[in-house]
């Protein structure tokens, strides 16, 4: 097993808690949200977008870092 620097695992920790706070701070509200139905879809198609967009980051960073 290879021997990784802390900062691969600060880092891989960084990732692991903003998916934690995307999930808190993206989902809830579109759970518990008032609004019309459009304003719903409209916050998780962002929701669904910034997922993508920090996974493709996540995996281009683990890409990187072999």
């Amino acid at each position: 097993m290879e021997n990784k620097s802390p900062i691969y695992y600060i880092i891989y920790t960084i990732f692991i808690v903003s998916f934690i706070l995307i999930a808190f701070f993206g989902i809830g509200p579109l759970l518990f949200a008032d609004g019309t139905m459009g304003e719903r879809i409209l916050t998780a198609i962002i929701v669904l977008i910034i997922y993508f967009v920090w996974g493709f980051m996540l995996m281009k960073w683990k890409r990187h870092n072999k």
